[in-house]
């Protein structure tokens, strides 16, 4: 699971029946740079599926890949390649170094 910020939607004008009801929007990843305050080391930005309400700007935790499709079990047919598992109040990360 990552942690990206909402900066955008896609607009499609139809979606496969399983998928009404949720929405499509454009997340830019979070590096530990960025959710730190600092500026962002790396640029990356992805398509979510998002069925819980996130908007412009809200910090969210994504799964990618084949736990993408996991809410939807048992339907198989799914164009997912992310999903979006939780909108987050707040993200904080604790600098230090990891030894080994």
């Amino acid at each position: 699971m990552r942690i990206g910020r909402v900066v955008g939607r896609v607009t499609l004008t139809s979606a496969y029946e399983t998928l009404v009801g949720g929405r499509f929007l454009i997340v830019d990843v979070q590096d530990r740079f960025s959710l730190a305050g600092q500026k962002r080391k790396t640029s990356e930005s992805l398509v979510v599926y998002d069925n819980l309400g996130a908007g412009n700007g809200d910090l969210i935790a994504f799964s990618e890949s084949r736990e993408a499709c996991m809410p939807f079990y048992p339907e198989r047919r799914l164009p997912l390649d992310a999903y979006n598992a939780a909108i987050l109040d707040h993200a904080s990360v604790v600098a230090g170094t990891v030894d080994g």
